[in-house]
């Protein structure tokens, strides 16, 4: 299990682009990403087995950080976590605090306009950092439960 991307984006609305690393801060998530902030939903996760899922609607440039994902996964079923969940990424540590979301197709997903239908929703999850460091694209991801 291990980290693919790591994407930001420093407006809301705005897809996220990859970076080569990020510093996620306690009680706030990632410095420099437009979702970052002291609630629950610092940083959001996708795996790329759900990414895949939607390539079958054969859409093109379906790249990391499409769907809005802070961290892409590799070799885990996010959705399947519990919330409470504690993650070891690279050197930070993480609780799971929500599975899935409301879809915000009326506000301008481009994924979900164009095709009807997003798997962030369904199988994308949301942490807050409990320790704070760097996480960089192949770190690994442990499962502290």
């Amino acid at each position: 299990m291990k980290i693919v991307a790591v994407n930001i984006s420093e407006k809301k609305g705005e897809t996220k682009h990859p970076v080569d690393a990020v510093e996620c801060r306690v009680d706030h998530g990632i410095v420099g990403d437009a979702h970052a902030g002291n609630w629950h939903r610092q940083i959001s996760l996708l795996g790329v087995e759900s990414i895949a899922k939607m390539k079958q609607y054969g859409i093109d440039g379906l790249c990391t950080g499409k769907f809005a994902e802070n961290f892409t996964t590799e070799g885990i079923q996010l959705y399947t976590l519990p919330v409470g969940t504690k993650l070891r990424i690279g050197e930070t540590i993480h609780e799971v605090t929500q599975i899935g979301k409301k879809c915000h197709a009326h506000e301008g997903c481009e994924v979900a306009r164009a095709v009807g239908v997003c798997i962030m929703p369904r199988e994308g999850i949301f942490t807050k950092v409990l320790k704070g460091g760097i996480v960089r694209p192949g770190d690994d991801i442990e499962i502290l439960d």
